[in-house]
């Protein structure tokens, strides 16, 4: 009896480097800063968490326009922020007087010597990044021992991991290296990537509170307008008007289920963990 073959494409160069750049556009599309301001505690929270000391180095990874970075520099670190999408550091850079280096770069492949950072952070950013292994990795390798590792994250069951199962089916295919963001907020998934890499792994699960939308129908515009795997799923779905409609009817009944008296919680994983 004879089974089916599964084909495996390799991920050469040219394909890798139309993947980032297709990522890149998607993030600069719409306005990300006006996203992450619905969640801007979580930056606060991340510093807090790591109990950063003065003078301490400290790389932001998928820093978008500075969440975790401008607390950090607050709290007397010397911080580095990058991002693939260089349009969202511009924003950061040009919103903020605080001694941050801005400068773009690939959470796959960080341009920077082993053991250069006392910390290695990423607030919902690093977890976009299509290969785990390879950003997992990269935040282990630039931080010396001993020094720590910072993260937050959606999870798969709270809201935010919800909507991307709501938008799956709308947009297009990922990578076919990709594995879904949402993982990197389970703790079990983390775990194995970072494996004997670090010690004192703790995993703590959260919630951010956004009190910005009276009902089901304010989120979903906000976000079609606004946020770029949103605004990528509708323009996905073209001149197509029956599966538009479905999925504004998706977004919009998904949002009212979290809405309570105008406040929704949206769940993540906070993890921090010291580097071997």
């Amino acid at each position: 009896m004879s089974h089916p073959t599964t084909t495996v494409r390799t991920i050469t160069p040219d394909l890798d480097a139309a993947i980032k750049t297709k990522h890149r556009a998607m993030w600069a599309s719409g306005d990300y800063p006006a996203v992450a301001d619905l969640i801007a505690p979580l930056g606060r929270t991340l510093v807090d968490a790591l109990t950063i000391n003065p003078g301490e180095t400290l790389v932001d990874v998928a820093a978008g326009d500075g969440n975790v970075a401008v607390p950090a520099a607050r709290a007397a670190a010397r911080v580095v922020a990058t991002d693939l999408t260089p349009e969202l550091l511009q924003t950061g850079e040009s919103a903020s007087d605080l001694d941050i280096t801005w400068r773009t770069a690939d959470a796959e492949d960080l341009p920077f010597d082993d053991d250069t950072f006392d910390i290695a952070t990423s607030c919902v950013g690093v977890m976009f990044a299509p290969d785990h292994r390879k950003c997992a990795d990269q935040l282990v390798r630039v931080v010396r021992p001993g020094g720590r590792i910072g993260l937050i994250n959606w999870t798969p069951t709270g809201f935010i991991g919800q909507l991307f199962g709501v938008m799956k089916p709308y947009a297009p295919p990922p990578p076919p290296h990709a594995r879904p963001g949402v993982l990197w907020g389970d703790e079990d998934h983390v775990r194995s990537l970072f494996g004997t890499a670090v010690t004192g792994l703790d995993a703590q699960v959260g919630a951010v509170t956004v009190d910005r939308f009276d009902d089901g129908a304010a989120f979903r515009d906000f976000f079609k307008a606004n946020y770029g795997p949103t605004i990528t799923a509708f323009t996905a779905i073209g001149d197509d008007a029956e599966r538009a409609a479905e999925l504004d009817a998706a977004i919009a009944d998904l949002a009212d289920r979290h809405i309570d008296g105008g406040r929704m919680d949206w769940e993540y994983l906070l993890v921090t963990a010291a580097v071997v």
